[in-house]
Order: structure tokens, then C-alpha cells, then sequence
């Protein structure tokens, strides 16, 4: 932490309170941010933790609380006001032009114009963008069009954007969660700077790995509550896990003895060109089998492919020993295989229904008769799943949208445990999800498969392969990497595996 931050605080929150109908979302909570420093903002999904920066962005107006800029009282009633008083957000998606230049984006609403004829400098706007990236050491052409660009680059645009604004505190929302580690090594180098400068950063997170690396202190909270804050330097993950869930967390990765039976699919020379080529390995009854590569290795298109979901050039796929159409992700659903999709926004969730009609969208064939739905069957499916995934939701009328990040995740898990598939690909289930919740997913697949089901768990998180699966494989390039078996597991030989240097290994044994 910069010696600046021992100064006044940038920033003060006191006795903040916001209240949703039925839910009281922030209760009495106090926060601050000094100069200089990286604060993190750390809890469960439904702690309060996105509602607290939604009132500091000006999103939602607080019902009662102080908030003090550099110890002068403000009122934050819209975001354009939050960024005129310098505070500036970086959420998960990225809201950029994709359409547009990087140096319009940059300037977006702010173009330099010739007086009187209203037309925009155009060289003097790429040139200030040019500076900006520059010190900021973003090596992007100002000029390139957004569309073209990845996740870590448009990310590295919108703090160049804050920085044209003269932002003195920038919020950052769970922005490592689509970056490979390469990206997020270059994301931080990125926040240091920021911090040298003098910007006071609040940062939200459930990547343990990640405090040690960027934080200076970590405010944790709870049920709309603060519970503590604590300098980095100065606490362990478990101590944290503790303050965030109340409780000791015995095991991240619940154990289970499962015997794994005959083989339930196979996947043959599975190939769409450009994108992955000659995929094949099979799974078995009660197993979980991962399969992991680094953003952009294709592995989420394979789950897509299998599912019917995206086309194939060619390939077949056999069930229970006997080769099968799936086309469509109808035909996926009808062969009881389903598929937890990455994006839960764009591709699991129907936003503007209620939770209830979300967890049984999948199911509605179940619970009809002569096209009349069963209602207070839907009521009481709903009602479990919630219950069993602990869902935080007002009721399972609530619209779905209104939900934190991490309980909508939920609905998507409980919409497909809804169905009950015989067979469950998960594409990077727990992303965006606290600690407290991953551990619940993890018990409910450890469940499922003890039921006779099989999971296929697609994710980049090493540890979170390692601690679930029975056999992993490596996907690189849209290839076949690697199989490791669990003796066989170590996190360097899959990065290994994962990123090209090192090669060899039996795949043929799938």
C-alpha cells in the first residue's frame, strides 16, 4: 500500500441501507477506501457486495447512510454524476461499442469538436488515446475496431477510459473471470500502476489466489452485513472462508465413493474445422470426468457440439453402445444429456421469467397433462431446488434477472437437476461463484453421480479439476492434449499439457 494511504480516506461509507421488497439488501454497512490502495470487496453471492458499488456508482440511490469524498458529504443519485465526482466501474461484461474504435470508445460522449461546426478532432482524439494506452503500457492501436479485440484487451480499454475521465476510485467487478493467466498477470501489472498513481481501487473477487497478489486490505461481508475488515497481510483463505460462510469450511471438495460401471457415451473423431478436430474419449456411469484447456482452446465448443447446440463437420457419438442423432439441443434433452452453459445470461437463463419458471423450463413436458401445466407440482419442484441449492431468492415468483450473479447460477444447475439427466456437461460451473456456493455445487454433482448419473466438467480452474474429477484431459489448440489419470494429477503437468510445453502423453486410453 502506498504511503498515501495512510492519509485521509478517498473515500467514506457509513451506516449504508438499502432495502429491495422483502429483502433488506445492505444493513448498517460502513466501508472506506484510501488513496492508493486496492480494497476488496469479499462475500457470498446475496452478501451485498454488488448492491454496495451499485449505490457508490450511482446505479441505486441508498434509503439511509453517508458517503463522504475526500471527507466532503455527497449524494449519488445517477452514474453520470458518479462519474463526474471521478468514480468509475468495471463490470464482469464489459460495456464497450464493439462496433466502434478504441479511441471513440475511449472518448465516448466526450469527442473534441471544432467550435461552431460541431465536427469531431478526430487526430487530436487518437492521439490522446494513443498517450493514455502509452502510460498506461497497453500496447493496442487506437485505431483498432472493439469487435476485433479480446476479453483482457477490452477490459484494458475501459481503464483507459476511466483514466481519460481523471477517475479517482475505479471499481472492479470479478474482472479476471474469463482471462487466462498470462491476461490476468498483465491485468494486475495494469492495477499497480493505477494504484502508483494515487487511484483508490475497490475490487470484487472469489479468487483466493488473487488477494495476496493485488490486495492491500479485505473488507468481508455477509447477509447485507460488514462483517470485518482485515489488512491481506495479516489473515489466512481459511480465516476468510470462515468470516464469509460462518462457519469452518472442513472440505472444499467433498469426497464421495462412487464405483464407476460400464460406459455410458462415447465421442469419436468429433472435428468442426478451425475450432477443434478429431475429439474422441468416452465416459462412465458415476464418473466425473473433466476437461480442461486455457481460454480459447475450444473446450467450451466441444460441450456445445455434444450437445447439439453447434454443428459438426464430423464425428459421431454413440449412447450406451449405440450411435446416435443430436442435432439439436432438443434431441440432447430428449437423450437426457444436459449441458450447464458458461454464459448463464445469454444461454441458461430467461432473465425475465420468474426463478420458478426458469428451474422448470426444461421439465415442463414432465409436469403437464393434455397441455394443461401442473401448478402446484411447478410450485413444489421449484420450492425444492431452491431449498436444495439454497438459493437466495425472495420467493420463486422473483425475477430471475433480480438475483445476484452467483444464485442465478444456481437456477441454471437447478433447471437441469429439475430434468434429471442421465448425463450432465457442466461448462465452468462455479465461474463468478463465492467460495460457500462452489462447495455446494460440487456436493450436488458428488450427489448425482452417486445416483447413477454422469457428470462431464469442463473448466480452466486446475484445482477445481483436480479436487472433482476421476480422469482429466487436456484440450490444447481445439486437439487432444493429454489424459491424466488422478494418481498421475499435478497442477504443473497440466499447465504443462495445457499451454504446449510438454507433450506425449497416452491418449489413446479414453
Amino acid at each position: 500500500m502506498s504511503e498515501s494511504s495512510n492519509m485521509t480516506p478517498l473515500l467514506s461509507m457509513k451506516g449504508i441501507c438499502k432495502r429491495f421488497p422483502g429483502v433488506l439488501a445492505l444493513d448498517d454497512v460502513d466501508f472506506d477506501l484510501n488513496t492508493g490502495e486496492v480494497h476488496v470487496l469479499l462475500g457470498e453471492n446475496g452478501a451485498g457486495k454488488s448492491t454496495l458499488i451499485k449505490i457508490l456508482s450511482g446505479a441505486y440511490t441508498l434509503d439511509s447512510g453517508e458517503l463522504f469524498l475526500d471527507e466532503e458529504p455527497v449524494r449519488i443519485r445517477n452514474p453520470h454524476q458518479a462519474a463526474r465526482l471521478g468514480i468509475s466501474t468495471i463490470y464482469q461484461e464489459t460495456n464497450l461499442i464493439p462496433s466502434l474504435s478504441v479511441w471513440e470508445n475511449i472518448f465516448l460522449g466526450r469527442l473534441p469538436r471544432i467550435s461552431f461546426t460541431g465536427i469531431v478532432k478526430r487526430k487530436k482524439s487518437i492521439d490522446d488515446a494513443h498517450q493514455i494506452l502509452a502510460m498506461l503500457r497497453v500496447p493496442i492501436d487506437p485505431k483498432s475496431r472493439v469487435a476485433d479485440l479480446g476479453i483482457a484487451q477490452k477490459q484494458s480499454i475501459e481503464i483507459a477510459k476511466a483514466v481519460s475521465q481523471n477517475a479517482k476510485i475505479l471499481i472492479m467487478d470479478e474482472p479476471t473471470s474469463a482471462l487466462t493467466t498470462h491476461e490476468i498477470d498483465k491485468l494486475f501489472e495494469l492495477v499497480r500502476r493505477l494504484r502508483s498513481r494515487g487511484t483508490g481501487i475497490i475490487y470484487i473477487s472469489h479468487r483466493f489466489e488473487e488477494l495476496n497478489a493485488i490486495g492491500d486490505r479485505i473488507t468481508v461481508m455477509r447477509d447485507g452485513h460488514k462483517i470485518k475488515t482485515v489488512e491481506v497481510a495479516a489473515t489466512t483463505h481459511d480465516e476468510l472462508i470462515e468470516l464469509m460462510i460462518g462457519r469452518r469450511l472442513e472440505e472444499k471438495y467433498p469426497k464421495r465413493n462412487v464405483e464407476i460401471k460400464e460406459e455410458v457415451l462415447r465421442i469419436e473423431n468429433l472435428t468442426l474445422q478451425g475450432v477443434f478436430e478429431d475429439i474422441r474419449f468416452n465416459l462412465q456411469q458415476g464418473e466425473i470426468l473433466g476437461i480442461m484447456g486455457v481460454v480459447g482452446s475450444g473446450t467450451e465448443a466441444i460441450a456445445h457440439a455434444i450437445a447439439g447446440a453447434l454443428p459438426i463437420d464430423s464425428g459421431e457419438k454413440y449412447l450406451h453402445g449405440q450411435k446416435i442423432e443430436i442435432n439439436t439441443p432438443r434431441q440432447a434433452i430428449q437423450n437426457h444429456i444436459g449441458l450447464i452453459t458458461e454464459d448463464r445470461k445469454a444461454l441458461g437463463l430467461m432473465l425475465k421469467l420468474s426463478v420458478k419458471e426458469n428451474i422448470t423450463l426444461s421439465s415442463l413436458d414432465q409436469i403437464s397433462r393434455f397441455g394443461w401445466l401442473n401448478l402446484s407440482e411447478e410450485n413444489d419442484l421449484a420450492d425444492h431446488y431452491i431449498d436444495q441449492l439454497n438459493i437466495v431468492t425472495p420467493s420463486s415468483r422473483t425475477i430471475t434477472e433480480n438475483l445476484s450473479g452467483g444464485n442465478q447460477q444456481k437456477v441454471v444447475i437447478a433447471k437441469w437437476l429439475c430434468r434429471k439427466s442421465d448425463i450432465l456437461m457442466c461448462v465452468e460451473p462455479t465461474r463468478g461463484v463465492d467460495i460457500g456456493a462452489k462447495v455446494e455445487i460440487y456436493g450436488l454433482l458428488n450427489e448425482l453421480v452417486r445416483a447413477g448419473a454422469s457428470v462431464i466438467l469442463f473448466s480452466s480452474d486446475r484445482d477445481e479439476i483436480m479436487g472433482m474429477c476421476d480422469r482429466i484431459i487436456v484440450i490444447r489448440k481445439g486437439r487432444l492434449a493429454a489424459v491424466i489419470p488422478r494418481e498421475e494429477y499435478s497442477r504443473e503437468k497440466i499447465s504443462l499439457f495445457a499451454f504446449g510445453e510438454l507433450t506425449g502423453a497416452d491418449t489413446q486410453n479414453v
